[in-house]
């Protein structure tokens, strides 16, 4: 088996959707990562995380040997990043929304 719960695997982000966002990791496996697992706080926009065609990183959560998809997860793991560092403090969603809700309050405040 080539893949197992709990590997962080690197893959491409091929669609975006309300309730999640589509991943290619090679020739055989896709997967879903669904909106519940993008972050610990509110995702109000996917695109705030990813972008089409983004190489990532991911956690999988869940696999379906038969249909080889994968049910992944980009929470509490550096993502964007190759180092794959779990960061278990609990600040990560702090991490990854601070400059968007600067930006959000910045706009708003320009009204």
């Amino acid at each position: 088996m080539k893949y197992k719960i709990g590997d962080i695997i690197k893959c491409r982000v091929t669609g975006i959707e309300n309730y999640g966002f589509f991943v290619e990791v090679d020739k055989n496996y896709k997967g879903l990562v669904h909106i519940s697992e993008i972050s610990n706080s509110f995702v109000r926009k996917i695109e705030d995380y990813v972008s089409l065609n983004e190489q990532i990183n991911a956690k999988i959560i869940d696999i379906n040997y038969k249909t080889h998809q994968l049910k992944l997860s980009i929470k509490n793991i550096n993502y964007n990043n190759d180092s794959n560092f779990s960061d278990s403090t609990g600040f990560t969603s702090l991490k990854n929304n601070l400059n968007i809700w600067i930006r959000e309050t910045l706009e708003k405040n320009k009204k």
